[in-house]
């Protein structure tokens, strides 16, 4: 019998939503390329940039995972 087992880590990093931006402008493509890739709509990007979204982590760890 298999079990599935799931292991949470809580991390904070501080300024997440500058850091993100700053790497965005450094790469060079676009928010639409980006945030396609990443599987969100480039809305969200500008949210998660402007911290609007404070429960983003996850699904845009999951996105980035893609790139």
């Amino acid at each position: 019998m298999l079990m599935d087992v799931v292991r949470q880590i809580k991390v904070t990093i501080p300024d997440l939503s500058q850091k993100i931006k700053e790497a965005r402008e450094k790469d060079g493509r676009s928010v639409q390329v980006l945030a396609t890739s990443a599987g969100i709509s480039t809305a969200y990007w500008y949210q998660i940039e402007q911290k609007k979204d404070s429960g983003f982590l996850k699904k845009l760890c999951a996105g980035l995972n893609k790139l």
